[in-house]
């Protein structure tokens, strides 16, 4: 039974992750390894694009990189293998020398009386030790039979159909060399089913690869991996991006540039027409002055609590939509459709929307409600430049319960931001424009913005909507309502 597991443990696969929740597929940006590189346990091997965010794959154990699967630019399926590792060990070369035993454990391992059989015949030289791969020679042993001499002749009809052997004579150039070089029953065995070690039986098995059209390269006949490869490459070329650009070009010219929907943009692509289709918006607007907000933003940036912390007008109007939520509880709350219940949330998971060269993402500030002002500039930086980076963990956009999109840093009034799925509410922070204002009776240049509040009309009435609203401006008006409504 040992030598029935060596194999596995000697070759390891590591599959693609589900990094996220409820993930289904990520596409291999980059890889850090080649074919014949040693990794260790915890070596990044890989960089992989979610629907979420970009992420450094490690490997969990040692060995040397026997197989790349996917090339970069590939998007794999979660729990498909993409890399295999020689991790030493007894392997397939082991399993090899250790004479008939071995391939009929991996084949009948239920009847050990026909396993120990082969050993008196293991000392014929060559021949003999090929005949421990998976597949032929030892598949005798799979019946009433002890003598091994007296259960080969039957394996052959039974063990392959008759079915099979048209299919065989595809790689018939090499079935008389291989033929040749067996004697007796080995080498009906042989032409009946092909020669292959079990690491790669198992690949062929993953690659939907049948081993009697392949054409083997390897010593004897044998199959090797870069012969299931070779079969497998066909399909397997077509994903990459490079054989897509010219029959577009022949089609359509320059006019056209066609740019596949997947990662990031896919994501919230889906997630938008989700959200748009499933929870009904309502989108309220107000305009107003927020020049004194303005000021206090020039003090922050020059309290010493705040060193090393950016400060902008988006803090404070953070710090004021928190504040709002606080007086309003229920409209931090969420949609449970399969239970039929709204789940009112003590807690605020704030997300601010970041465009990155990927596409837009929400990661958000956990439990921003708790933070201090320093604190929430702090976190607020650390996130955007993390999201600049590209380095916005899955984890960190998981869980939002409401979100801020500054459309005003691209010089926009206002816009009626989609909520993200789950969450109750989104308010869109306009562009902040001097302009014409009465303030204390008299028309004068005033600082003014528009800020708009869409929320899930199941969850959020008009009312309640429209008093969050009209908190959040009302406190950009008079900044100290902070102190006094916080």
């Amino acid at each position: 039974m040992t030598t029935m597991t060596a194999p596995a443990q000697r070759f390891r696969e590591f599959r693609m992750p589900d990094v996220g929740e409820g993930l289904t597929e990520a596409e291999i940006l980059k890889w850090y390894v080649a074919v014949g590189d040693t990794v260790t346990d915890g070596q990044v091997i890989c960089e992989v694009e979610t629907a979420k965010a970009a992420v450094e794959l490690p490997i969990p154990y040692d060995g040397v990189v026997s197989e790349i699967r996917f090339g970069e630019g590939t998007t794999v399926d979660v729990g498909t293998p993409i890399i295999v590792v020689d991790a030493g060990g007894d392997g397939a070369a082991g399993s090899a020398d250790s004479g008939g035993s071995a391939g009929s454990a991996g084949v009948a391992a239920s009847e050990p009386p026909a396993v120990e059989t082969p050993a008196p015949e293991a000392p014929p030289a060559e021949p003999k030790r090929q005949a421990v791969l998976v597949g032929y020679g030892v598949a005798p042993s799979a019946t009433t039979r002890r003598p091994r001499k007296q259960a080969a002749p039957d394996v052959p009809a039974p063990a392959v159909p008759t079915a099979d052997v048209p299919t065989a004579a595809v790689p018939a150039p090499s079935v008389p060399a291989q033929a040749a070089e067996l004697n007796g029953h080995d080498r009906a065995a042989a032409v009946d089913r092909p020669l292959a070690k079990p690491p790669v039986r198992k690949l062929a098995k993953e690659l939907g690869i049948d081993l009697a059209t392949v054409v083997p390269t390897g010593p004897n006949g044998v199959v090797t991996r870069e012969d299931i490869r070779a079969a497998a490459a066909p399909p397997a070329a077509l994903p990459p991006v490079t054989a897509a650009p010219e029959p577009l070009a022949a089609t359509a010219g320059a006019r056209e540039t066609r740019i596949p929907i997947k990662g990031v943009r896919k994501a919230t692509a889906q997630a938008m027409v989700t959200s748009a289709f499933t929870a009904p918006h309502v989108t309220e607007f107000v305009t107003f002055d927020i020049t004194r907000t303005m000021k206090l933003v020039q003090e922050l940036k020059e309290d010493r609590a705040f060193t090393g912390v950016r400060v902008g007008p988006l803090l404070l109007v953070a710090k004021a939509l928190l504040v709002a939520l606080k007086r309003h509880p229920e409209a931090n709350a969420a949609w449970d459709e399969a239970a039929q219940e709204i789940v009112h949330k003590s807690y605020v998971n704030l997300g601010i929307a970041a465009a990155t060269p990927r596409g837009l993402i929400v990661p958000n500030i956990k439990d921003a409600h708790d933070k201090t002002l320093p604190e929430l500039a702090a976190a607020l930086g650390e996130l955007v430049a993390t999201a600049r980076d590209g380095k916005t963990s899955p984890a960190a956009m998981q869980g939002g319960t409401v979100t801020i999109t500054n459309v005003g840093v691209f010089g926009v009034d206002t816009g009626t931001p989609i909520l993200n799925p789950g969450e109750s509410a989104i308010l869109a922070f306009g562009a902040i424009k001097l302009q014409p204002w009465v303030h204390k009776g008299k028309v004068k240049p005033r600082q003014v913005t528009t800020l708009a509040l869409s929320f899930d009309h199941r969850l959020v009435d008009g009312e309640l909507g429209s008093r969050v609203l009209a908190d959040v401006a009302a406190i950009l008006e008079q900044p100290k309502r902070l102190l006094t409504w916080g």
